[in-house]
């Protein structure tokens, strides 16, 4: 048997709903960031370790 939650509940799960909306795509932005950090990481450290170790030729 499926019940619906009461009137009271839809509305209170809409606010919170609502709440996180709101505060905006902050953890993807974070995500996003961390990715590029890590890619930029490994960018430099081959470029310090294998390019210029060899002399930049």
């Amino acid at each position: 048997m499926i019940q619906e939650a009461p009137e009271d509940d839809v509305s209170a799960n809409q606010q919170r709903v609502e709440a996180v909306v709101a505060r905006g795509p902050g953890g993807a932005f974070a995500v996003a960031g961390l990715a590029v950090a890590i890619v930029m990481a490994m960018w430099l450290a081959f470029y310090l370790l294998v390019y210029v170790a060899r002399g930049g030729r």
